[in-house]
């Protein structure tokens, strides 16, 4: 499989993700939605040992609903977030789907959190359900 490179804002910060996602999902917590500016946040975790950087990202933490410290990597020119990775999966980092430039990205298997779904909001049927903890 070849690497997938997103594109986010100025370019200063580019990841580059090789191998398949081992996980995608959506998240409707409001902060995932405050971070996406948009009705729910959408990832795709890669190993962390797939995802190459170059830049120089500026980073935020913030704990999350589980109690886990997520950090966040962000360009400071252009304000975007790039990437983001959780104490609670060392292994893994998470990285916007919506900076995935190819329509056939994969789809995500996941939704999260749906409890605070917006109203207007609807997904496929048979995507499987993961319950916040």
């Amino acid at each position: 499989m070849s690497a997938r490179e997103p594109s986010y804002g100025c370019g200063r910060i580019r990841p580059r993700c090789s191998g398949a996602p081992v996980r995608i999902s959506v998240c409707h917590c409001l902060e995932c939605r405050k971070r996406a500016r948009s009705a729910f946040g959408a990832q795709a975790r890669f190993l962390k040992a797939n995802v190459e950087t170059w830049g120089e990202p500026s980073a935020f933490a913030r704990r999350g609903g589980d109690g886990s410290i997520a950090t966040f990597r962000f360009c400071a020119n252009c304000g975007s977030t790039v990437w983001r990775k959780a104490d609670s999966d060392e292994e893994r980092i998470a990285v916007a789907i919506g900076a995935f430039a190819n329509p056939a990205f994969p789809q995500p298997r996941f939704s999260v959190s749906d409890g605070r779904k917006r109203a207007r909001v609807a997904f496929d049927e048979r995507l499987p359900i993961e319950h916040e903890r």
